[in-house]
């Protein structure tokens, strides 16, 4: 005689029992609660600045006048404390402003996740330096391969994980697929030669180049970039990458490249051996040369002028 199957019995929680159907409801809503900023840390290795501009001093004004009106979004440690998610140039005019509390809503997310609404999230600001765009994808999409070991792209090679998560990031974002690659190769780069990107002196893809050469060599081209106050092309990069990797590339190579004559340069007067350079200063930059040849020329003529006149008496 075949066996009953037997239904399992689901009994209501406590919470269940001794609450009412609004309570359950209310519970589920936005848990928005007013947090001590001591309490509060920011996100691990944020990649997006903070900065005391006017902008910020807006922000300070209206936090005194009207309070946080959009809540910073945190999730709650293991060690009690809270992770800032969203909301760090709100967290600061906060502490400018001295208020001790900062609005927040609570979430749970686990890292990942959190990583993701993290980057998502400030990609709403109206400008977005390209060091913030390189630090945000490579964070985002690191968390996004690792999210896809736990589903049905485990099974898949890496090779296949990491070109979908490429794609899907390019579709929520706007960039191709080509641009987040190049945006993630300025994490290569040293900070003195991003923030050269960051202030428009130096063009993405030149960056890009340049972010495949060892960053030793990136010191030796930034001391040139210092010295000549120049900035390479996108063929000077190219060249560059070419002869780091055929170990080629010296400052001595670097600073011939850079000082190319560039389509929008004025002719540059040239001076080579010995004879010629031991005679200039030791911290003379090669840029200021010219005016030191000049100046020394126009003294030397007037030396001339002043011995034809006493040579006529």
């Amino acid at each position: 005689m075949a066996k009953e199957k037997r239904e399992e019995i689901q009994f209501p929680s406590l919470d269940e029992l001794f609450s009412s159907q609004e309570e359950r409801d209310d519970a589920k809503l936005k848990r928005i609660y007013e947090i001590p900023l001591t309490e509060i840390d920011p996100f691990p290795d944020h990649p997006y600045k903070v900065r005391d501009d006017e902008g910020m001093m807006n922000l300070v004004e209206s936090v005194r006048v009207n309070g946080i009106i959009t809540p910073a979004t945190v999730r709650k440690k293991e060690d009690g404390r809270y992770e800032l998610l969203s909301g760090h140039r709100r967290k600061r005019a906060c502490e400018l402003a001295g208020l001790p509390t900062l609005r927040c809503d609570v979430v749970e997310m686990d890292r990942d996740e959190a990583t993701v609404f993290m980057v998502e999230s400030n990609f709403q600001r109206t400008t977005i330096l390209p060091s913030e765009k390189a630090f945000a994808y490579k964070m985002r999409l690191e968390a996004m391969n690792r999210q896809g070991k736990r589903t049905d792209l485990t099974s898949s090679p890496l090779g296949t994980k990491l070109e979908r998560s490429n794609i899907e990031l390019s579709n929520q974002v706007g960039d191709s697929k080509s641009q987040i690659h190049r945006y993630i190769r300025l994490t290569e780069l040293i900070p003195e030669i991003l923030e050269l990107v960051d202030e428009g002196k130096i063009a993405l893809r030149p960056a890009v180049e340049l972010s495949y050469i060892p960053k030793e060599i990136q010191e030796d081209i930034l001391n040139c970039i210092d010295m000549e106050q120049c900035t390479p092309t996108h063929s000077q990069a190219i060249r560059m990458r070419k002869m780091a990797g055929e170990s080629k590339l010296t400052p001595e190579s670097i600073e011939a490249v850079m000082l190319e004559e560039k389509p929008n340069q004025k002719e540059r007067i040239v001076f080579r051996g010995d004879r010629i350079a031991k005679l200039f200063p030791r911290d003379l930059p090669l840029s200021k040369r010219e005016d030191f040849v000049a100046a020394a020329m126009e003294h030397y003529n007037r030396f001339l002028q002043r011995k034809a006149r006493d040579q006529e008496r």
